[in-house]
């Protein structure tokens, strides 16, 4: 198998995802991504003109349950725990000013 990836681009490919690698490891990874890309080769090689495009491979279907109207949580109960409340509402620091 001949590297499809220089160790300059291996450093590369290491600095954007800001790793420090040995130079064992970039031949490891050279070896490793090169082997990645052979795949892919042979992937594009695959005629899928009778295949039609999908968003899923799995049928969809809805998981959801119905909606049911219950009765709310009273305020107290739903206060108990907040650090900060002014009257039945949470109160919380402004986000925009």
């Amino acid at each position: 198998m001949a590297d499809k990836l220089t160790i300059a681009e291996v450093e590369h490919i290491a600095e954007l995802a800001k790793l420090g690698l040995t130079g064992e490891e970039k031949r490891t990874f050279q070896e490793q991504l090169s082997a990645i890309l052979e795949y892919f080769e042979m992937l594009q090689g695959v005629d899928t003109s009778a295949i039609p495009p999908t968003a899923s491979v799995l049928p969809l279907r809805n998981v959801m349950r119905e909606d049911e109207v219950q009765p709310s949580l009273p305020p107290e109960l739903v206060l108990a725990n907040a650090p900060e409340r002014e009257g039945d509402s949470f109160q919380v620091q402004a986000v925009l000013k």
